[in-house]
């Protein structure tokens, strides 16, 4: 689904975030009157899926009016990467019943579900499912490839990056779409409100109405794209050229498979057009738009 030439609204929302129903300093009502008054138009409250904490797909339905509306999710963990750690996945739009895992803490325990199965449940309950932190969690590429019910990577986790510096994903995300995953970027804040760790990060998404069924079908066709601030109005590949609009921007990149780029500078540049030119053989391409701020923000990945 192209977003940008699709009927609907955009509507900007957050997809990873944490409330005292886990590790979050918060009461879920809370979470999301601070998210409605920075002016966030949906959010999904993604609490721990362990044991430690009852395995909660917090319930914030009694949280939607006024313009506001939220998706149900959990943040799911069950099994180790090849670094030892526990698996971190994101479920957005999980039924209020999902299954829980066998994951009591977090710690990986002997005879977990595999996340590739995890994923895999989750997907096939409704869910939007995107591999969290690549970074922070220190994921390889056989990690990532192993997750094939993935919808998504998470690119940016303000969190990750307020509080530890590891907060992008790119090198996961390209080594899946450079192996034929048609997988989408998402920006998330992962809040738990202990920090600076909101309101840093969040996707766009172009839906036909503001309700939580609409804006679930959008992200599963990736009908969005992910920003820090910069606002991305048009993109289409025109005549051997990426044609882009923009809010006012000082540089935009076009990236594809391999080590080429092409880019183009002008401040407060709004209407760009990116020459596809060593990026011929690519087989994706995507577009990255930096403010004079130095915020980002990244469409998805635009098959040819």
């Amino acid at each position: 689904m192209d977003p940008f030439t699709a009927p609907g609204l955009w509507l900007r929302g957050n997809l990873h975030c944490h409330s005292d129903r886990s590790d979050g300093a918060l009461p879920p009502a809370e979470v999301c009157a601070r998210y409605a008054a920075a002016g966030y138009d949906f959010i999904a409250l993604t609490d721990h899926f362990v044991g430690r904490f009852g395995y909660p797909v917090t319930d914030t339905a009694g949280q939607r009016g006024n313009g506001f509306t939220t998706l149900l999710g959990a943040e799911l963990h069950s099994g180790a990467m090849a670094n030892g750690e526990l698996w971190h996945l994101l479920a957005v739009g999980l039924p209020a019943d999902f299954a829980p895992s066998l994951s009591p803490d977090f710690q990986p325990v002997p005879g977990q579900e595999s996340a590739a199965a995890l994923a895999a449940r989750a997907r096939a309950a409704g869910a939007f499912v995107a591999i969290a932190h690549p970074h922070w969690s220190g994921l390889s590429e056989a990690d990532a490839a192993a997750v094939t019910a993935a919808h998504a990577v998470e690119v940016y986790n303000h969190g990750c990056a307020v509080d530890c510096d590891r907060g992008e994903g790119f090198v996961c995300a390209e080594a899946l779409l450079n192996a034929g995953r048609r997988v989408t970027l998402v920006a998330t804040d992962d809040a738990h409100f202990h920090t600076p760790d909101h309101f840093g990060g969040w996707v766009m998404v172009k839906a036909p109405e503001a309700t939580p069924e609409a804006i679930l079908a959008a992200l599963r066709q990736g009908a969005f794209y992910a920003s820090q601030g910069p606002e991305i109005r048009a993109l289409a590949i025109e005549d051997g050229a990426v044609v882009l609009e923009s809010s006012p921007a000082a540089v935009v990149i076009l990236a594809g498979q391999g080590v080429a780029t092409e880019s183009l500078r002008a401040e407060g540049g709004t209407a760009w057009r990116l020459p596809i030119g060593r990026l011929a053989a690519s087989p994706w391409l995507r577009v990255t738009v930096v403010d004079a701020d130095g915020r980002r923000a990244w469409s998805n990945p635009l098959w040819r």
